[in-house]
């Protein structure tokens, strides 16, 4: 054995525990699809035909929309097919803010009512709930409606998701999982899987000083699929008067900067917030603007993700979006295949940038943006890319 062998074993000794470490922790994309938004429908409101609903109140505004976005007729036409066929990527019944404080008598049976209707609608790829915070005023109530909900709604399937609001503390995340836990083994359920709502400032930064979020999310034991931002409780929470409360404004950025960097690397997803500005009425132009605005700010920035209030965002959430992926096409797709297959090119792209390239094109197809046939490159060699795996030819 040569000396450099001698010293390579030690280095690898040395390091085993660090890199078994970085692999737990840091796993690198799950190669799966992350829905464009989240639409919130209070509880209340929700019935079997919600999702059907919104898809035909938004296509009766699409074209409106459209003209005031400048939209071009691919992108509308794209729209309108997505309305007729998938108006809803990810949907949250919500038992939190957007529901409110009800007797437990009501709630319980809107909680029925609620999975009932979902049991027997046509479920979008992405569907879920959110409860009361773990706090100690709602805990109960939060943990007693995802109990009964999951009792009512039977098999959830694998795209459900449960949204823990107002988190404070490490300990709530680990009072999650073991709720999990039990509720699984209580209702033979596979595996419960949750999302994190990040609207207290001590969610990012702890008393400690250290960026809280991170601990939160490794300490979810590999249930937390996504870090949600909350714009308006977030923003008030840190002062921010009413009127100035918006998904870029600079204490927003920051805390979404910090939970881009905690999410990397580990597979969760990270989700920009909501405008409360509805496209209704007399301001639905300056409203729509405002929405497109934001989501292409949102994406621009790496947040594939957002909140959707109402029908009437959808279009300019579909419109805005399938504009940034199909602006970005030919250009994404030209220097993918440069990568992969070799060839001149302007660009002399390192492997990470490839997995980024790689995994805008899927996104584009995923919902709806982009053909497969436009891609001139196979979606299999596009996921090994983005996942960086080898083999490639």
């Amino acid at each position: 054995m040569t000396f450099l062998d001698r010293l390579t074993r030690e280095l690898d000794a040395r390091l085993a525990g660090a890199d078994a470490e970085l692999a737990a922790n840091y796993p690198g994309e799950r190669g799966v699809r992350q829905p464009v938004h989240t639409v919130y429908v209070p509880a209340d409101r929700f019935d079997a035909g919600t999702i059907q609903s919104y898809g035909r109140e938004a296509a009766a505004v699409l074209d409106e929309c459209a003209d005031v976005l400048s939209a071009d007729d691919d992108v509308r036409e794209r729209a309108r097919a997505k309305l007729a066929e998938e108006p809803v990527e990810d949907l949250r019944i919500d038992f939190e803010d957007g529901y409110g404080i009800r007797s437990d008598e009501e709630e319980d049976q809107a909680v029925r009512d609620a999975a009932r209707a979902l049991r027997s609608c046509a479920r979008p790829p992405f569907s879920g709930i959110r409860i009361k915070a773990f706090e100690a005023p709602t805990r109960a109530r939060g943990l007693r409606t995802l109990d009964r909900f999951l009792a009512e709604a039977g098999d959830v399937g694998d795209g459900f998701r449960v949204t823990l609001p107002k988190v404070t503390s490490v300990d709530q995340v680990e009072a999650m999982v073991l709720a999990c836990a039990r509720l699984e083994e209580e209702y033979g359920i596979e595996r419960l899987r949750f999302e994190l709502q990040i609207e207290t400032p001590q969610s990012i930064v702890g008393v400690d000083g250290s960026a809280l979020v991170a601990r939160m999310l490794h300490a979810s034991e590999g249930r937390c699929t996504g870090l949600h931002y909350g714009t308006y409780d977030y923003s008030a929470a840190c002062g921010v008067a009413a009127p100035y409360q918006s998904m870029e404004h600079s204490v927003a950025d920051h805390a979404k900067a910090v939970m881009q960097a905690v999410a990397a690397g580990t597979g969760v997803f990270v989700s920009d917030g909501s405008t409360n500005v509805l496209p209704i009425g007399d301001r639905a132009a300056d409203a729509w603007r405002l929405h497109a605005r934001l989501v292409r700010r949102s994406l621009e920035r790496g947040f594939y993700q957002g909140w959707d209030l109402h029908p009437a965002q959808l279009p300019s959430r579909y419109l805005t979006t399938y504009a940034f992926f199909r602006n970005g096409l030919a250009a994404a797709a030209e220097r993918t295949r440069a990568y992969v297959y070799g060839g001149d090119s302007a660009y002399l792209d390192e492997p990470a940038t490839a997995a980024a390239l790689a995994g805008f094109l899927l996104r584009g197809v995923e919902c709806g943006a982009i053909d497969e046939a436009e891609l001139g490159i196979g979606r299999d060699i596009l996921h090994r890319l983005a996942r960086r795996e080898g083999g490639l030819p």
